[in-house]
């Protein structure tokens, strides 16, 4: 795996962690149906969960309301967002700096492992997926939000309109994450679209800091301030706003 980039991702949500819940309102949406998900499937008390990327905590205080009594592990490649997610006591567990492509467990250790918008970051999104569901338990069940292909489609088109190439990372279409899950005998994936106002590129731009998603897709660099101004501009004629996709998806271990 790239391990530079990968520190480069945690550096980057690290600067942000102090400022990501104000402008994290599709994040907090995809958090909240991840867990509503799950909760539905399984309504009871289970023994043991994982968290990938729990960011600043907004998962995280949604799986302990729900599950009280479970054993709760938290993961984020960040230390800096898993310190915030961890401060003022607000959930009790246990905290892990661990890249959730790389997880450090092996064996069949949890009942439930849950994800919003972190699998974005994957290099190999489908190898994970495997790697992940394999920490389960018979009949445990691995419920993840990640972006889709047509997030941010306003913004790409600006830089085709300028000749450029966007530095948005290339993210899964809904048929491409049904295809990685096909090879599951239980398991379901559907997308949500989330309206992002931003008045313009330049509230974008913020939003995008104000998350720590600035790092480019692999390979990729930022554009040059020229450049870019070209961009912001083209997207500004063309209404200033923009949208996220996110995918869902579910996969649950046979119980037999």
């Amino acid at each position: 795996m790239n391990s530079r980039r990968k520190q480069r991702i945690s550096d980057a949500f690290g600067a942000a962690a102090a400022r990501y819940d104000d402008h994290a309102g599709p994040q907090r949406a995809a958090a909240g149906l991840v867990a509503d998900l799950a909760q539905r499937q399984i309504p009871g008390p289970v023994e043991r969960i994982l968290e990938i990327g729990c960011g600043t905590g907004l998962l995280t205080r949604d799986i302990q309301r729900r599950w009280p009594s479970a054993e709760l592990v938290v993961t984020d490649l960040s230390p800096d967002m898993l310190a915030t997610a961890a401060k003022g006591g607000l959930v009790a567990g246990t905290f892990m700096t661990m890249d959730g492509e790389a997880p450090a467990f092996e064996g069949e250790w949890f009942d439930l492992i849950l994800s919003s918008l972190a699998f974005q970051w994957f290099e190999r999104l489908e190898d994970a997926i495997a790697r992940l569901t394999g920490l389960l338990r018979p009949g445990g069940s691995l419920f993840f939000s990640t972006m889709g292909a047509g997030s941010f489609a306003r913004w790409r088109a600006a830089h085709v309109a300028c000749d450029l190439v966007p530095g948005v990372p290339a993210y899964p279409t809904l048929d491409d994450l049904r295809a990685m899950l096909s090879g599951y005998d239980d398991a379901f994936a559907f997308d949500e679209d989330y309206a992002l106002p931003c008045e313009g590129a330049r509230g974008l731009i913020a939003h995008l800091k104000g998350i720590g998603a600035v790092v480019p897709g692999d390979g990729r660099k930022p554009l040059p301030p020229g450049q870019l101004r070209r961009v912001m501009a083209a997207f500004d004629q063309s209404g200033g706003d923009d949208a996220y996709q996110l995918l869902f998806g579910r996969v649950t271990r046979p119980k037999n």
